[in-house]
């Protein structure tokens, strides 16, 4: 998804822009390494590829905002994250994460492994054992993919056993109906670039006036 020519320019901005956990808001894990890029131009220019933006749209399902973008890598031994969801706020689907990867990804260097279909829970299941690990599948991968996926999906990051490269960008977009809670929350994520613009999914792009691309910035 990413063109191969801009992969050199983001993996240059992720490295000049990674910071100690102390100078967050608030602390990051300390066997991963944090870059603090969204107010690169590349890095944005990834957020609003229009590929992206489209599945996004077709997962929320209305108009939506771009969130938050940062930079994440796993250090050798580290990275490690139990099976976990990110959990929608008002309705289901009304968060979406996105992860693009830098650097070729799998088993060796700590790649995500997510649970297929954990998204929804069926009337009357249980709920879900985040210790159980029978059903998660572990990507691998090229740089310059970007996997894309409802915040409900369970899933996690592994642990990087040899220590190769794992630069990504972690991006998360909501709708538009949770953009004040976001307001009040944005500093204690580090969040610095201009989040006002919204973006339509497909089917109200189609719906809207002519020449409307599927993004209205306001």
């Amino acid at each position: 998804m990413i063109p191969a020519e801009w992969l050199d320019d983001l993996r240059a901005a992720f490295d000049n822009c990674a910071k100690p956990t102390d100078q967050w808001p608030v602390p990051r894990g300390p066997d991963w390494r944090h870059s603090l890029l969204d107010l690169e131009p590349k890095v944005q220019a990834v957020c609003r590829l229009p590929g992206v933006l489209a599945v996004v749209g077709e997962l929320i399902g209305e108009r939506f905002f771009l969130a938050q973008v940062e930079g994440r890598e796993p250090l050798a031994g580290g990275g490690y994250q139990t099976l976990h969801r990110d959990l929608s706020a008002q309705r289901p689907g009304d968060r979406v994460n996105a992860i693009a990867y830098f650097d070729d990804y799998g088993p060796g260097n700590g790649a995500t492994r997510i649970v297929p279909a954990s998204h929804r829970t069926a009337a009357g299941e249980p709920p879900f054992e985040f210790n159980d690990e029978s059903r998660s599948v572990q990507f691998a991968g090229c740089a310059g993919d970007i996997l894309v996926f409802d915040a409900d999906l369970v899933h996690a990051a592994s642990v990087n056993p040899t220590g190769a490269r794992r630069r990504t960008i972690l991006i998360g977009y909501s709708a538009e109906s949770l953009y004040a809670s976001h307001l009040e929350t944005m500093h204690l994520r580090g969040v610095r670039m201009d989040t006002a613009e919204r973006f339509d999914p497909p089917g109200l792009a189609l719906a809207g006036s002519a020449g409307n691309a599927g993004a209205a910035g306001r």
